[in-house]
């Protein structure tokens, strides 16, 4: 029933408390307003689920006081949705670029964070990936030769600020800068000096040269290293260009062939030479110790020669012939007899160690020079006589 409803009821929730008690004709006419909206009701019946009473003070609330209420449960609502909302994750490899209304406040590591909405803005940035420009063309060489060359540049970014905000696109500026130091350092190179031998010289002037160029606009990044990948001269002349390349590396390779043909030799004829100069040393020594030996004993021999000279000098002659003689083959002839007697003394000595050789080998043997013929004693069946056995020994010195 509407609070503007004749009778006590109506009376009883009129809200503005007029306290008219007559019936429902005087009800209506103290100046009730009919056809109130139906937020009414619904206020009262919010009310009353919020715990409001029933009857008495309870029905008499103001809407006002009730829409304060709930404005403020939704008030409340909304900041714990905004608070939670805030909430947010930086990863392990980035880091987040804090903008307060548009406008850079600060760095924030990885992990969770927190941020007003609406107020503040993160912007994650990598600084731990390994980033890569390339750039490749046709480049006009010191010579005036044409040559395609491919380079390509490995960067991190160090400073997220400077990344964002220095430059409006550093990637593609770092592209540039890389292009415009590859022609300029190739532009300053003879084309032979591209495709063989300074490969490595052109690859740190260029790294040099780009981190001169991309300094002044402090784009937050450090170059990691600068990769010289090709080098190709043009396809029309490609064919020569690889015979030249053939030949410089046929040469490379006789060159090292050679140091290490040098290198084995050298030291075996330093130690040949080593050794001839040891053993001429050692020669020397041991003539100069023999002679030194020879004289000293010369020395102790000269008074018994001067005592006795013909007995030394006997002496020394068979000591003489007896080391002369000694690795000879001995043939003893008799000046009595045409016949001589060969005494193979050499195999006799070797024969008395060897108990199992001939005895015909070893026995002595008698030849006539007359008749050119030999016998063997012990084997021939004609024996010479005694005599000339006996003339054909010669003991002593005559």
């Amino acid at each position: 029933m509407a609070w503007n409803q004749p009778g006590n009821d109506g009376q009883d929730r009129d809200p503005w408390g007029s306290g008219n008690k007559g019936g429902n004709s005087g009800g209506n006419k103290g100046g009730r307003k009919r056809g109130a909206s139906d937020l009414d009701d619904l206020f009262r019946k919010l009310s009353s689920k919020l715990g409001g009473k029933k009857g008495g003070d309870g029905d008499n609330k103001q809407p006002s006081q009730i829409s304060g209420r709930l404005g403020m449960l939704a008030l409340a609502a909304v900041v714990v949705v905004w608070a939670g909302s805030g909430f947010y994750t930086i990863k392990e490899s980035d880091r987040g670029v804090v903008l307060r209304f548009g406008e850079y406040s600060g760095i924030v590591g990885p992990g969770l964070n927190w941020k007003p909405t609406f107020i503040d803005r993160v912007i994650p940035v990598n600084v731990e990936t390994v980033r890569e420009q390339a750039t490749n063309g046709m480049m006009l060489t010191s010579d005036e030769n044409v040559i395609r060359v491919e380079m390509n540049v490995q960067y991190r970014v160090t400073d997220p600020a400077e990344y964002l905000f220095s430059v409006t696109n550093p990637d593609n500026s770092l592209r540039q800068a890389l292009d415009s130091a590859v022609r300029g350092v190739i532009g300053q190179s003879a084309m032979e000096q591209v495709l063989t031998t300074n490969r490595a010289f052109i690859r740190d002037v260029t790294q040099k040269e780009l981190e001169a160029t991309i300094a002044p606009y402090k784009m937050g990044i450090t170059l990691l290293d600068v990769n010289f990948q090709a080098a190709r001269p043009p396809e029309d002349v490609k064919a020569a260009f690889d015979d030249v390349i053939a030949a410089r590396e046929e040469e490379q390779k006789t060159i090292r062939e050679a140091h290490a043909y040098r290198n084995e030799v050298l030291p075996m004829a330093k130690g040949n030479a080593q050794k001839l100069i040891e053993e001429a040393e050692a020669y020397k020594a041991s003539v100069v110790f023999k002679a030194e030996g020879e004289v000293a004993s010369f020395a102790k021999m000269l008074p018994e020669y001067r005592a006795a000279p013909e007995i030394t000098r006997e002496r020394l002659y068979i000591d003489t012939m007896e080391r002369v003689l000694s690795n000879t083959r001995k043939i003893i002839a008799n000046d009595k007899s045409n016949s001589m007697l060969v005494l193979p003394l050499d195999q006799l000595m070797r024969g008395s160690d060897n108990s199992a050789a001939p005895k015909s080998s070893l026995a002595p043997k008698v030849m006539n020079p007359n008749t050119n013929s030999s016998s063997s004693y012990g084997s021939a069946p004609a024996q010479p006589s005694s005599g000339v056995r006996g003339d054909a020994v010669r003991v002593g010195r005559q």
